[in-house]
């Protein structure tokens, strides 16, 4: 595992926004017993986006984010990511993929009576091979996972156990557990659906700048249209299975994006 690139002080380049995708999906289909639940999805996310996926409930969007890590049936279409052809993958290239791919989920994740720094090396397991995870992690593995921790704004409790955290807390270091496999991408699924406003608006703007500063591509399922217009380069969103809108959100509103939830009525703005 190689050693992080220092993160430039600015923005995404413009040469970073225009590179090839490392998410790049075509005409994907994805049924389970027959059953359609994605039919005919593209979509695109380049190094440096964080790019926000949108949906009433049952739309498609874990359904997509699962496809994208070989967890979900692809029956039709392409999917690569990260340089893979998800498609197409044996079952050792498909531990590499998903060693290559961050994942943050809604409900964190971790284990709740390990050390908050136990926690964040766990990310690095796909490197260390087998291992004592009370002790046999190396020095360079700890030197990185309190680095982690300290860009999320936590190393102050590396000691503590999980459980111990805060909600937001414990997503920052699901957070920084991602970044210590060295991902090639995130994909971040209602990472903040359980978090009040303010801190939902704190991990947003740390995914956000993840994906700015390393140029790691972040496609992130949400639910409160301000949160994604706020945090998100694009907007993707799905209704029934189909990618309805794909659009820059500065080019977005929330009146726009209601078409995704008509059935449902007004689209939440709140949490």
């Amino acid at each position: 595992m190689s050693a992080p690139a220092s993160a430039p002080a600015g923005p995404a380049t413009d040469e970073l926004r225009h590179a090839l995708p490392l998410v790049s999906v075509r005409n994907l289909d994805v049924a389970y017993s027959h059953q359609p639940v994605l039919a005919g999805v593209d979509l695109d996310v380049r190094p440096g986006e964080m790019v926000a996926l949108l949906g009433a409930s049952g739309s498609g969007k874990s359904t997509l984010m699962k496809s994208l890590t070989g967890f979900a049936p692809i029956t039709g279409g392409t999917a690569r990511v990260a340089g893979y052809d998800v498609t197409n993958l044996r079952r050792g290239d498909l531990r590499k993929l998903r060693s290559d791919v961050g994942q943050v989920f809604q409900q964190f994740n971790l284990i709740p009576r390990l050390s908050v720094l136990t926690n964040v090396l766990t990310g690095a397991l796909h490197d260390a091979g087998l291992i004592n995870l009370a002790g046999g992690f190396s020095s360079r593995h700890r030197r990185l996972a309190m680095e982690y921790l300290d860009r999320v704004g936590i190393a102050d409790k590396a000691k503590e156990p999980a459980r111990a955290l805060s909600g937001g807390q414990q997503q920052r270091v699901a957070i920084a557990r991602a970044l210590m496999q060295q991902p090639r991408v995130i994909l971040a699924d209602e990472p903040v659906a359980s978090l009040d406003p303010k801190l939902a608006d704190s991990v947003l703007e740390l995914l956000r700048g993840i994906a700015t500063e390393d140029g790691i591509p972040v496609l992130v399922s949400l639910h409160v249209l301000p949160l994604a217009l706020e945090h998100s380069d694009r907007i993707l969103g799905l209704r029934h299975g189909r990618m309805l809108i794909s659009a820059p959100s500065s080019q977005l509103t929330a009146e726009k994006l209601a078409v995704l939830y008509d059935e449902e009525g007004t689209p939440r703005d709140h949490h």
